[in-house]
């Protein structure tokens, strides 16, 4: 696969990691940013959209981390103003867009995994 292990720091944003796995995870790691991300990939949603899709995210939680998203430049939230409702709108950037390798390959780890050994509920 030929990744380089060596020790060393790399500074990003201002903190230290100890290796690029750890900056990646910066930007993914936790439980919902890559859940969020995955569903953005085919397109646009709506915060209601989102909340809908992701069953078992508190609105909260939804909130902090979409607010966590777009301020690591992952996302963009576009508010509609012009007649009411409100509209609200998040999106891919094209930062965002280069980790849609990456989660595909996560999301389709996790489905084989569910196949084999998991319940799938609908």
């Amino acid at each position: 696969m030929g990744i380089e292990h060596k020790k060393r720091l790399i500074k990003y944003n201002d903190k230290l990691f100890s290796c690029t796995t750890s900056i990646a995870m910066e930007f993914i790691g936790g439980k919902w940013k890559s859940v969020i991300l995955i569903y953005l990939i085919d397109g646009k949603k709506r915060y209601n959209e989102l909340y809908k899709l992701i069953s078992t995210i508190t609105e909260r939680t939804l909130s902090l981390q979409l607010k966590q998203l777009e301020q690591d430049g992952l996302i963009t939230r576009k508010v509609y103003t012009k007649k009411p409702p409100l509209k609200v709108e998040y999106a891919l950037t094209p930062f965002g867009e280069s980790l849609v390798p990456v989660l595909t390959s996560i999301a389709n780890w996790g489905k084989t995994v569910a196949d084999e050994k998991g319940v799938i509920i609908e």
